[in-house]
């Protein structure tokens, strides 16, 4: 057995059997110190533990869900909605569209079945299954948690303003908070951990959408204020959810396509492809459907030839990816990108790809 294969407990039997053998006995004490100081090692170098918190409250937050029943909200009928808008027929329908559109006027030209369709797929059938209820979990128990905690958010019925407008006014809100929710997931380190898994992309498709970390969730939770505000007055249906929806995963299809004048109301897959960009900073182009909000902070780049047709990832592969290697390894790769954001942080790889104006002091851009 070798040193590499010995515990700390053994190594210290090592130095002590040394210690009796002359000079040799020199090498006990630098011996039994490298076994104690592996054995005493911080719990923040085996393991990220503001992932953890951010686990902990979200788990949290569904517990409360449950303790007050999500304030009798059916929960059962509210998920079910929620997976129509995932993956009801409607939903499937638009997708099979920006497939076919991806191979008709494709931004890269990439086999039928690429590694990243294959993997995307994994990340759609799990989110099926298993992210939608937990999406309805805290969706039930954080609007249960804001109407207790702050009663007087909920506007009062109101005859005069028509409901399509109330309608239009949650859709804008929404976004807005999306976007400031999104700005967070490229500036907030702990919350990046769990954003870089949908950024790992290198085959960008309209099924990443899909690639997302089931807890990144818990951030964008805020865009859920503005119906609750509303609520007397009006919801958004499924309908306007799918089309939303829609709008959101054929930004990241594989398309050459905008939205012609509209381009710069609306996000397309040539704008929302440079927030994907690996040559350069990923936090701009945040916008969900409407590009406003980065033309208001500053952060809209719209497209020209050279960057409609960009290479997308993350900037030295920190999290394992489907890309690397002879074999894709896709389970494999699944359940090790779950786990990543919760591995010990490494400053020289692990900060996102921002512009060098958003970094603290000190922080170097990854490799």
């Amino acid at each position: 057995m070798g040193w590499t294969d010995m515990s700390g407990r053994q190594l210290e039997r090592r130095a002590g059997v040394l210690a009796g053998g002359g000079a040799v006995g020199m090498l006990a004490p630098s011996i039994a110190s490298a076994a104690a100081t592996r054995t005493r090692r911080p719990l923040s170098s085996r393991v990220y533990l503001p992932a953890c918190a951010i686990a902990a409250v979200a788990f949290g937050l569904v517990g409360i869900g449950l303790w007050t029943g999500f304030g009798g909200a059916d929960f059962t009928s509210y998920m079910t909605n929620v997976r129509v808008v995932v993956a009801g027929p409607a939903s499937l329908l638009v997708i099979g569209v920006f497939l076919i559109a991806e191979r008709v006027r494709p931004a890269q030209r990439r086999p039928l079945i690429a590694r990243g369709h294959r993997h995307d797929l994994i990340f759609a059938v799990f989110g099926s299954l298993f992210v939608v209820p937990l999406v309805a979990a805290l969706s039930l128990s954080f609007s249960e948690v804001v109407r207790n905690a702050l009663p007087w958010i909920v506007l009062p019925r109101s005859g005069v303003v028509p409901r399509w407008l109330v309608v239009a006014v949650i859709f804008v809100g929404m976004d807005g908070l999306n976007f400031l929710a999104h700005l967070a997931n490229h500036r907030v380190l702990a919350l990046w951990r769990f954003h870089e898994v949908h950024h790992s992309q290198e085959d960008l498709n309209v099924l990443s959408v899909f690639r997302t970390h089931p807890l990144i969730h818990f951030s964008y939770l805020v865009a859920l204020v503005p119906g609750t505000v509303l609520l007397a007055n009006g919801t958004l249906s499924t309908t306007v959810l799918v089309v939303y929806a829609a709008i959101v995963a054929f930004a990241h299809s594989n398309t050459n396509l905008g939205f012609g004048p509209l381009g710069r109301i609306l996000v397309s897959p040539n704008f929302h492809r440079i927030h994907h960009q690996l040559d350069g900073p990923q936090d701009v182009n945040l916008g969900f459907a409407l590009t406003i909000w980065d033309q208001l902070f500053g952060r809209a780049v719209f497209p020209t030839e050279e960057t409609i047709r960009t290479d997308t990832g993350l900037p030295g592969r920190p999290l394992i990816v489907e890309q690397a290697g002879e074999r894709p390894r896709h389970f494999y790769v699944f359940f090790a990108q779950l786990i990543g954001p919760f591995r010990p942080l490494n400053n020289s790889t692990d900060l996102p790809p921002v512009r060098e104006s958003a970094r603290a002091p000190g922080h170097q851009a990854a490799a």
